[in-house]
């Protein structure tokens, strides 16, 4: 069975895909099939509009707000995002995007941004990760050149759009927390740490 939403923390979250631009090695995807108890491996990705089908049925004024998340990457499912953000937001509902802040680097003939803004995105979360590029090279192994630099414009032109907007790094010893807490203030957004999965943890814990 294909779960494509979940509950936690009192909002609904979209699992929309499984492929991912990068390859963090703290990624819950390494260590795991889902988190809080739910497997979110797909057999295939749900169509916007069996999302749609599937959200109708649930009393969505519940939620805080519906998050695309998921096992990973929502903007390679860009037309999704859209379609559906826009159906939320039609019945008044807050919508929020988790995201590596690769979109433009994975849909280059669009203005993701302002897609983002037309479709009604109230919020973004970004992960940054690192201080520098280098580092997020090491650690995030994005497939696409100039992943870090694409990922700072990103927030930088959600934010200049008027969406709000927070970047976030994983506390592992290998990241400058505070060093990235600066970045975040020159780019103008809000800042979140968070904490690594208890697998992941350990697995990482165990090669060290």
């Amino acid at each position: 069975m294909n779960i494509i939403y979940y509950e936690a923390h009192n909002n609904l979250y979209l699992n929309l895909t499984n492929r991912c631009s990068a390859d963090c090695v703290f990624c819950i995807r390494n260590f795991a099939d889902g988190v809080y108890g739910y497997d979110l491996r797909l057999s295939k990705e749900p169509s916007s509009e069996e999302l749609i089908e599937a959200l109708e049925e649930l009393d969505l004024s519940k939620y805080r707000e519906i998050v695309f998340t998921g096992l990973g990457e929502p903007t390679l499912r860009f037309d999704v995002v859209l379609a559906v953000t826009r159906w939320l937001k039609n019945r008044g509902i807050r919508v929020r995007l988790d995201t590596n802040g690769h979109a433009a680097l994975i849909n280059p003939e669009l203005d993701v941004v302002s897609e983002l803004k037309k479709a009604g995105m109230d919020s973004i979360s970004v992960s940054l990760n690192a201080e520098s590029e280098d580092k997020y090279n090491k650690l995030c192994r994005p497939i696409h050149k100039n992943a870090y630099r694409s990922m700072l414009d990103f927030v930088k032109g959600a934010r200049e759009a008027g969406i709000s907007t927070r970047v976030t790094v994983v506390k592992i010893p290998e990241i400058d927390v505070e060093k990235c807490r600066k970045l975040s203030e020159e780019l103008g957004s809000e800042f979140h740490i968070r904490t690594l999965s208890e697998s992941a943890s350990k697995e990482i814990g165990d090669k060290n």
